[in-house]
């Protein structure tokens, strides 16, 4: 068995890190709340051997989920305290949205949260494997142009680890607004392992039971764009 570290591989970030300046409030939840809410040892200059998080102590053996690049938290605060038997990380590298996130967490009072305030590839590569039971990527970057569609989340860049991470069976939701997303995601995903559930039209057109509409979301229907709303299962 090598006892080699593994050398961090190169990755290109082409989002936003930081906007617009943060308010005196959000400087504090940044500075009070962020630390307690760590998943554990995720970036590269603290974990350089990549040694898998222990989801199990981190959330007491509660079956885990998974929210890519959460936006302002509004989601991500809703599924956890609609189910406060789960545990449930965000990885979300805006520093703006992390804020946000965290203002809502001290008004909803949720405690089965944690959060990854980086890149989910970073995170995708602490995960140990078939460890988690369901995923959301929710309105992602859609990366119009075409010579940047292989930023895109649904690529296998971030499609393969994230499979690798979830369990057999485990459900992975996307929404987006844009037509040229929906193609590339049911074109991808299921090469990475997933099948498509839809059955009928109402199963993509209409928002799953527990969904809650974002400020994404709502900010589409405002522009006249129609949602989508995609679920998937992990073959195994």
């Amino acid at each position: 068995m090598s006892t080699q570290t593994p050398k961090r591989p190169r990755r290109n970030f082409y989002g936003r890190f930081k906007g617009k300046t943060l308010k005196p409030s959000q400087k504090t939840y940044l500075s009070e709340d962020l630390d307690a809410l760590s998943p554990g040892a995720v970036d590269w200059d603290v974990n350089p051997e990549r040694t898998p998080l222990d989801l199990k102590a981190l959330f007491g053996g509660k079956d885990v989920w998974l929210e890519v690049g959460f936006g302002g938290g509004e989601h991500l605060v809703h599924q956890a305290a609609n189910n406060p038997g789960i545990g449930i990380i965000g990885a979300e590298p805006y520093i703006n949205g992390v804020a946000m996130l965290l203002g809502k967490i001290r008004r909803a009072g949720v405690e089965n949260l944690a959060v990854h305030p980086g890149d989910a590839r970073d995170l995708f590569d602490v995960l140990p494997e078939a460890s988690i039971s369901r995923a959301f990527l929710l309105y992602p970057d859609p990366w119009p142009k075409t010579r940047h569609h292989r930023r895109r989340f649904v690529t296998p860049e971030h499609l393969e680890p994230l499979a690798r991470a979830l369990k057999p069976g485990s459900i992975f939701r996307v929404a987006t607004d844009i037509p040229d997303y929906v193609r590339q995601t049911l074109e991808e995903v299921p090469r990475a392992g997933f099948e498509w559930l839809a059955e009928r039209p109402a199963d993509w057109r209409e928002p799953w039971e527990d969904w809650i509409s974002t400020r994404y979301e709502q900010k589409a229907l405002r522009e006249g764009r129609t949602p989508h709303y995609l679920t998937f299962r992990r073959k195994g």
